[in-house]
């Protein structure tokens, strides 16, 4: 074992080995998350030619990524997934033979930085990966290695035009595509004055050299920001505007105070909290499995980096060949840090203009994604300068290393318990919605979903329920009044107003007057709501966003006599098992159709298997059934059970016990034991 020892060429392996831990053991049961939905739907819908238009009020030069990829993965989450992977190991493999190349004699710090770059933990969102693989994570890579390219055009002069023209290539992919890593190329000078240091000692000189590498590349960047300045001002633009030069309108003082704050705060989060954020793990209790197996992760992880890691050769380079001394009068923890603060807050440059906030949680976190490069210098750099013996070095930033595989498993996990509750959600939805007449608007107030909005849902919902030859009708669209009401989309809870919304290259023509209201929450079934059985009452406690909506509910959009809506295995899995929501959904459509005898068919099916209901409002449609078919004694039980379970729906059991009396069909024996029964409820006259 002490003759063990790794190449250098293992260290790409070690890589891939670490990013699968982070990011894959969970990934054969990720799916589509946020706009994933949408990107998805258009690859299935139209093909991949339709991802030119759809991108062209938002990122022109990004359509053709997708095009390529599209091209070949479709609509397959588990490829997306394994795709998001690989391009994550390959963006570490990028960070350490570019910087390999600009720091030739500091090769183990640079295995270092690579390691912290590939699972830094302030970015959360690898598993929405069909959107930051197209969007960000192929751009990323481009430009990481336009730094190695630039690199060799210094080191190797025989074949620097090939070398700066690739790298030129590579900057142009990484910039135009995206706005996202804009801000980075701030880097470039810094790292070329440090590849200068040894080899032109006079400041001057030193500064003429750079200037006349870097101006090819300060050309296109400058190009590249009258490229944005320019089309972020056009009428084609349809996306975030530019607020960052408005601060400039501010008194100096305050200008100066907010400056400060704004580097402080981008600082402080990408250099210290990412980082600190996962010794949170340590304190959880152990007797919940999630957290046992987190702890175990993070325990082999951190044995295995630091087993790794010192056993790993680093050859030292050769000067001649390599263009550069093995000495450097800057130390190298100091460059590190030095480039991780531009690194941080060029990163931010991009996010900051556009006005919008940073975050460690989902969805702000995305926009760790153009500072994790200087966030992951930062703190390389910080243990550097600070220890000076290897081993500690090895060992503190094995530990940041597998507390970071430990923050991205967690998060793995939460993202794989939401596709679980969509694939739920949608397969309750085909039950209770064999099918919807188009132009129907689905609305609730929000549903219990982390990383999807409602209009990321309106993708799936049209891919089941959709039969038109013209797709890009849009028939229906999800909304969440929490989030729409007041908005353009949705101004008001008014009957028959006209709503239409643009969803890419499609459009939705709508009214308020065919909307479908519903509730769902977890634990529970969803809940079809409408004026009549499943009103305000039976959903207490609830938003007004919600309870507003109800009587607009219109429930004659739902088509019971029509072919089910089909769900696509590939993304929904196979029909679950029929236990207790499949026996309410089948129940409530047999309500809204008025057959009670159905209604109480299933819900004694559902008792015999054992079933019960998850919420007290799901005994509602059994109870009125059992009354109307005469089984008063169960009718009784239930509605004990229910004012039990939760006696804020009194007032729905007495207007249910209410509509039962006052129904002529209803036989008087049975209208003279419901005074009986509601004794203990005691309902209003």
């Amino acid at each position: 074992m002490k003759k063990l020892r790794f190449k250098p060429y293992t260290f790409p392996i070690a890589l891939l080995f670490i990013s699968i831990i982070a990011y894959g053991l969970l990934i054969p049961w990720m799916g589509f998350y946020w706009d994933d939905w949408p990107f998805a739907w258009i690859a299935h819908t139209f093909g991949p030619g339709e991802f030119i238009p759809a991108f062209l009020p938002f990122r022109p030069l990004l359509g053709p990524i997708f095009v390529v990829t599209t091209t070949f993965l479709k609509e397959n989450p588990l490829a997306w997934q394994i795709f998001a992977l690989l391009l994550r190991f390959l963006t570490g493999v990028a960070v350490w033979w570019s910087f390999g190349k600009v720091w030739p004699a500091h090769k183990k710090e640079v295995a270092l930085l690579s390691l912290c770059f590939v699972v830094f933990p302030g970015y959360l969102s690898q598993w929405v990966a069909f959107t930051h693989s197209n969007q960000e994570l192929v751009s990323l890579l481009s430009y990481l290695l336009s730094f190695g390219v630039m690199a060799l055009a210094v080191q190797r002069p025989k074949r620097r035009l090939l070398y700066l023209l690739l790298s030129f290539v590579l900057m142009f992919v990484g910039l135009y595509t995206t706005e996202y890593f804009f801000g980075l190329e701030l880097l470039r000078p810094v790292v070329l004055w440090f590849m200068f240091e040894d080899l032109e000692p006079q400041k001057r000189a030193r500064l003429v050299q750079i200037l006349r590498i870097w101006a090819p590349y300060l050309v296109i960047w400058a190009l590249d920001a009258v490229f944005l300045y320019v089309y972020h001002g056009s009428a084609e633009y349809d996306s975030y505007t530019v607020q960052g030069l408005s601060v400039f309108q501010q008194p100096l003082r305050q200008l100066l105070a907010q400056g400060v704050q704004d580097i402080v705060a981008a600082i402080g989060m990408a250099g210290f909290a990412a980082w600190t954020q996962p010794f949170q793990l340590l304190t959880r209790p152990v007797d919940i499995t999630t957290n046992l197996l987190t702890i175990g992760l993070v325990v082999i992880s951190f044995a295995l980096v630091a087993f790794y890691l010192w056993r790993l050769e680093v050859p030292q380079p050769d000067a001649d060949k390599q263009g550069t001394s093995n000495s450097v009068r800057t130390p190298w923890g100091f460059q590190a840090i030095l480039l991780g603060v531009i690194g941080i807050l060029a990163g931010r440059l991009p996010s900051w203009m556009a006005g919008l906030p940073i975050g460690l949680t989902f969805s702000w976190d995305r926009f760790m994604l153009s500072m994790m490069l200087g966030g992951s210098f930062f703190l390389i750099g910080l243990v550097d300068f600070l220890l000076k013996d290897d081993r500690r070095k090895v060992v503190v930033v094995s530990l940041f290393v597998a507390l970071a595989v430990g923050q991205q498993f967690v998060t793995a996990n939460t993202f794989r318990r939401d596709w679980s509750n969509q694939q739920q959600f949608f397969w309750q939805l085909s039950w209770r919605i064999p099918s919807m007449a188009p132009g129907t608007m689905l609305t609730t107030s929000e549903l219990p979903f982390v990383y999807e909005t409602d209009f990321s849902l309106t993708a799936p919902l049209n891919w089941i329920y959709s039969s038109t030859d013209t797709p890009h009708d849009l028939q229906y669209m999800l909304v969440y009044t929490k989030a729409r009401l007041g908005s353009s989309i949705l101004p008001s809870l008014a009957a028959g107003q006209i709503t239409q919304m643009t969803y890419r290259t499609a459009t939705f023509n709508g009214s308020t007057s065919d909307m479908v209201v519903f509730y769902y929450s977890t634990p529970g079934c969803v809940e079809i709501l409408d004026p009549v059985y499943s009103n305000a009452e039976t959903v207490p406690g609830q938003t007004y966003m919600l309870t507003d909506a109800i009587p607009l509910s219109n429930l004659s959009r739902i088509r019971a006599d029509s072919q089910a809506a089909t769900l696509p295995a590939a993304l929904f899995g196979s029909e679950p098992a029929h236990t207790w929501c499949y026996y309410f959904e089948k129940a409530d459509l047999a309500r809204q159709q008025g057959d009670w005898n159905q209604v109480a068919e299933l819900g004694e099916e559902a008792a015999a298997q054992g079933y019960t209901a998850t919420t007290p409002a799901e005994w509602l449609p059994f109870i009125e059934a059992d009354a109307r078919t005469g089984k008063l004694d169960d009718a009784d039980k239930l509605t004990q059970l229910t004012y039990q379970g939760n006696a804020d729906l009194v007032p729905a059991l007495c207007m249910l016990w209410a509509r039962v009396n006052g129904d002529a069909s209803v036989p008087a024996g049975t209208k003279g034991r419901i005074p009986a029964i509601t004794a203990g409820l005691k309902c209003s006259p």
